[in-house]
């Protein structure tokens, strides 16, 4: 319980409980904390096996942002189908990874990511480098993108946390 409570916190990753726990209070109790499904032992592997795939036919659905191709703030547009952003009127030229990491974080305006959120999104979970490569692309995204004081947007730094776009 207390484990799915701090997930909760920091991410909107899928969980599952399963224990031996099988009181309806216990049921209840686990749900509300965040997890997604509940199984009691003892279980039967398949039954495992189809509830994870429905939890993930959930939770996919909610990153349905690949469907859509262009982003559209305040003098920022981010169209991926053309691999172009314009920001402030001037046509930006990004690497491809500056570019995920853009669309990803402009795709969830207000949801901050963790280094290690944004490495296993943007570089995949077979990336063995260091997490300041996310600073460092952050670094260079908002030097290329010339962010003035008054935008009405910004990659924000959640100071320990990581960043999002706001």
């Amino acid at each position: 319980i207390e484990v799915c409570k701090q997930v909760r916190k920091i991410s909107t990753v899928p969980v599952i409980m399963i224990t031996a726990k099988d009181e309806d209070a216990d049921r209840i109790l686990g749900l509300d904390v965040g997890a997604d499904d509940y199984i009691t032992k003892p279980f039967n592997p398949r039954e495992v096996m189809a509830r994870v795939k429905a939890v993930l036919r959930r939770v996919v659905p909610n990153e349905d942002h690949s469907k859509k191709e262009k982003l559209v703030f305040d003098r920022l547009i981010i169209d991926l189908a053309e691999y172009r952003v314009e920001a402030f009127g001037q046509e930006i030229t990004l690497t491809a990874k500056e570019m995920e990491l853009l669309w990803y974080l402009a795709s969830n305006p207000g949801q901050v990511f963790t280094r290690n959120q944004l490495l296993e999104h943007i570089w995949g979970y077979t990336y063995f480098g260091d997490t300041r490569t996310v600073d460092t692309h952050i670094k260079r995204l908002r030097h290329k993108l010339g962010i003035p004081e008054d935008a009405k947007w910004d990659i924000k730094t959640i100071w320990g946390v990581g960043y999002k776009f706001e």
